[in-house]
């Protein structure tokens, strides 16, 4: 499948910033189900840039602006060929060991909740236990737009029983974590469709399984990753994951403004 994606941050501010320093994991990766046909990132400054790949293997932007602004855009688009790989991962960069993404975060951390879930899970088998999980997060974190917040942690989500993509993702890691298996959170994007709490920038999870690799679990849509899936970084949970970060001086009333299209593209298009 060809997919075409454009994505547009658009920050305005009530005061001028007088400089800024901006991390960007808006580039996706080539590897086995994805290769990238084109992608372009535009911003200020992105000329200077310095890329390189941070600790989970992300192609990444560090870019300085050094002088005042009250607006500021950040676009990155490009195509995408994709085919089903049953949610496996594979042919990827792989930058840190697998044990690293055992680790806790804030936004991770299993409460008494988090560990009722995980005895609540029956199977034995690896992936089943994974496919069992991920059919219990949808479960009980009703998908619910604007009940949650950035940072929003994995027990809270589950406290609350409502919660967005990024929720069902923490959720879902915290748990698999305290089982002993790695996990990691992935952004990216989604080619909606009639899937319900489908989104065009989304998220889902990673889990390592001995033997097999790494294989993918979108609890929020209850499917492993297929073709209309778009695979952007990775991290331990959504803030190392975070398509943009960064640091400013000024720019008070700062208002952000995010547009996502994700459309499949013909042959001919492409061509």
């Amino acid at each position: 499948m060809l997919i075409s994606i454009g994505h547009v941050t658009r920050y305005t501010y009530g005061l001028p910033a007088a400089c800024s320093v901006h991390t960007l994991r808006l580039t996706p990766p080539s590897f086995e189900g994805q290769r990238v046909l084109s992608w372009r990132v535009e911003m200020p400054e992105i000329a200077g840039a310095v890329q390189y790949r941070d600790a989970f293997g992300n192609v990444s932007h560090l870019v300085s602006i050094p002088r005042s602004y009250d607006e500021i855009s950040i676009i990155a688009r490009g195509v995408v060929e994709t085919k089903d790989k049953s949610g496996l991962v594979r042919g990827l960069m792989e930058a840190a060991p697998v044990r690293i993404f055992l680790r806790e975060t804030p936004k991770t951390a299993p409460d008494g909740n988090i560990r009722a879930l995980v005895a609540d899970v029956a199977q034995a088998d690896p992936i089943d236990r994974m496919h069992d999980l991920m059919r219990l997060v949808g479960e009980r974190v009703e998908y619910a737009v604007g009940t949650t917040t950035a940072s929003t942690s994995a027990a809270e989500a589950l406290r609350a029983g409502r919660g967005v993509c990024q929720d069902h993702a923490h959720v879902f890691i915290s748990a698999a974590r305290l089982m002993g298996f790695p996990a990691r959170y992935v952004s990216g994007y989604f080619l909606t469709g009639d899937v319900l709490g489908s989104e065009a920038q989304h998220a889902w999870a990673e889990v390592y399984i001995n033997g097999l690799g790494w294989l993918g679990f979108d609890p929020a849509n209850q499917i492993c990753p297929t073709e209309s899936y778009i695979r952007l970084g990775c991290g331990l949970d959504s803030l190392s994951a975070a398509p943009i970060t960064g640091n400013r001086t000024g720019g008070g009333n700062e208002n952000l403004d995010v547009f996502v299209e994700v459309q499949q593209q013909s042959s001919a298009q492409q061509q």
